[in-house]
């Protein structure tokens, strides 16, 4: 039993020392690559700023999208359930008090 618990530690121990080393290696390719494409940290940092903002428009405008997408839905079975209707109405007096 011994034996068999011996032989295996090494096997872990170079399965680990394997993988360890195809991660390091992964890593400093990514590093290369990054490198080789960014110059500089100014435009590593202007980019992911321009790609915030996108990012966060893109959002606003989807949510929007979404949220009326969803109301016009809600507005089409308003007939079929009526409590349903007088939500959709409710939300309606609002959004227009607001304007």
């Amino acid at each position: 039993m011994a034996e068999k618990t011996a032989k295996k530690q090494p096997d872990k121990l170079s399965r680990k020392v394997i993988r360890d080393n195809e991660n390091g290696a992964r890593q400093a390719i990514l590093e290369d690559l990054f490198f080789d494409f960014h110059r500089s940290r100014r435009q590593v940092y202007w980019m992911n700023f321009i790609r915030g903002i996108f990012f966060g428009v893109g959002s606003a405008l989807g949510a929007t999208l979404l949220i009326t997408l969803l109301i016009w839905l809600l507005g089409q079975f308003a007939d079929i359930f009526p409590p349903l209707a007088d939500f959709i109405n409710h939300l309606i007096e609002t959004m227009q008090h607001r304007q």
